[in-house]
C-alpha cells in the first residue's frame, strides 16, 4: 500500500467515527445526572491518563521526528505549557465543576463494564502493539474527528467551529462559557499547527 493509499484508508475510518449516543448529548436529551456519569467514565477511561498514553507511544518510537511531535503533544497535555496554561486533564474537570457536579467523585471512579473493557483495549494497544499502533490509537482514534480530511484537502468541509455560546454543554446544560477552557485549548492547538488531530 502506498503512503497516500494508507492515509486515505485512515481518513475513511475516521469519517465513520461517530458515537451512537453523540446526538443525544449534543441535542440535550441526556439527563444531567447521566451526563455526570458519562463525564466520570470519560475522565477515568482516558482523559486523566491521556499524557501517559501518549508517553507510551513516545518511549517506543525509534523515529526522532515522530518522537518530537509526540513529545510536544505529551508536554501540552501534561502541562498546558504551549497553549492551555494548565494540564488538559485538569481543564477537563472545569466541565463538571461548571455544571455544578460533585468533582470529588472524579477522584475515585469505578469504571462501568464497557468502559473497563475500553480502557483495557487502550492499555493493550499502547503497551503491546508497538509505537505506530500506540501513536495511531492516541493521536487519531482518541483525539481525531470525522473532519480530518480537511487537513489534507482544501475542498473538504472543515471541522465545524461554532461559537462557544453554541457548545452543547452551554446551550443545553447551562455550562458557563468560561468553563470551556479545554475546548478553547484544543482550538488554539489546532490553529497553531499544520497537522493536529482533533480532540
Amino acid at each position: 500500500m502506498t503512503r497516500d493509499g494508507f492515509r486515505e484508508a485512515l481518513l475513511q475510518v475516521m469519517e465513520k467515527k461517530q458515537h451512537w449516543a453523540w446526538s443525544s448529548f449534543t441535542n440535550g436529551t441526556v439527563a444531567k445526572a447521566r451526563l455526570h456519569v458519562h463525564l466520570e467514565q470519560e475522565y477515568a477511561v482516558y482523559v486523566r491518563d491521556f499524557p501517559v498514553l501518549v508517553a507510551r507511544a513516545y518511549v517506543q518510537c525509534p523515529i526522532p521526528a515522530v518522537r518530537r511531535e509526540l513529545a510536544e503533544n505529551m508536554y501540552e497535555e501534561e502541562t498546558g505549557g504551549l497553549h492551555a496554561g494548565r494540564p488538559h486533564p485538569e481543564l477537563f474537570l472545569e466541565y463538571p465543576k461548571g455544571l455544578g457536579f460533585d468533582v470529588s467523585r472524579f477522584e475515585h471512579v469505578t469504571l462501568l463494564p464497557g468502559a473497563r473493557l475500553y480502557r483495557g483495549l487502550l492499555d493493550e494497544a499502547t503497551q503491546t502493539r508497538g509505537w505506530s499502533v500506540a501513536a495511531a490509537v492516541v493521536t487519531l482514534f482518541l483525539e481525531g474527528t470525522p473532519h480530518e480530511r480537511a487537513l489534507f484537502d482544501p475542498s473538504a468541509p472543515p471541522r465545524p467551529e461554532p461559537p462557544l455560546e453554541q457548545h452543547p454543554l452551554v446551550k443545553h446544560y447551562g455550562l458557563p462559557v468560561a468553563s470551556l477552557a479545554l475546548t478553547k485549548a484544543h482550538a488554539a492547538s489546532r490553529a497553531s499547527t499544520a497537522w493536529q488531530p482533533g480532540g
